[in-house]
């Protein structure tokens, strides 16, 4: 059964543009998908690094999230993403945020993402493409300077 999952992908090592662009065609395989516009976002976490380009993607997907996960997991290794210090730079970041109808307490992947309804970078792009979940008054509660760059073609 098809049904709407949403990713956050970043990145603020290299061309953040075109990592962005790798974890669209790895996570998307052949599904149906939507993305929001790119964010230059300030990082969160404490550890001194460049600014993050970040965007959500919706996806129209039968897979499952352990599935999401991989192929999130996949596109971080083909972007070479070192984990090194815990929030610290990264070439890509891939995120399962939200499946629809779904919630998991598996460790693995936790649905929905733990943090997502704390951060400014998520929520702003998730409510370009989903409203319904990113809400005015959880993105007013949201920690996090984001401004608005444009398409991720415009970028490329």
């Amino acid at each position: 059964m098809s049904r709407r999952a949403f990713i956050s992908l970043g990145s603020n090592l290299g061309n953040r543009a075109q990592m962005l662009e790798l974890g669209v065609t790895t996570v998307t395989s052949s599904d149906t998908y939507r993305i929001s516009q790119v964010y230059e976002t300030e990082p969160v976490g404490g550890v001194e690094q460049d600014s993050f380009y970040n965007l959500v993607l919706e996806m129209v997907t039968e897979a499952s999230a352990l599935e999401l996960l991989a192929r999130c997991q996949l596109a971080e290794r083909l972007a070479q993403r070192v984990r090194e210090v815990h929030w610290g730079p990264r070439t890509l970041d891939a995120d399962v945020l939200v499946i629809d109808g779904e919630t998991s307490e598996d460790e693995r992947v936790l649905l929905p993402h733990p943090r997502m309804f704390e951060r400014s970078f998520v929520l702003e792009p998730l409510s370009e493409l989903a409203p319904d979940i990113a809400t005015p008054a959880l993105r007013a509660r949201a920690a996090g300077e984001v401004r608005v760059l444009g398409t991720l073609a415009s970028l490329l």
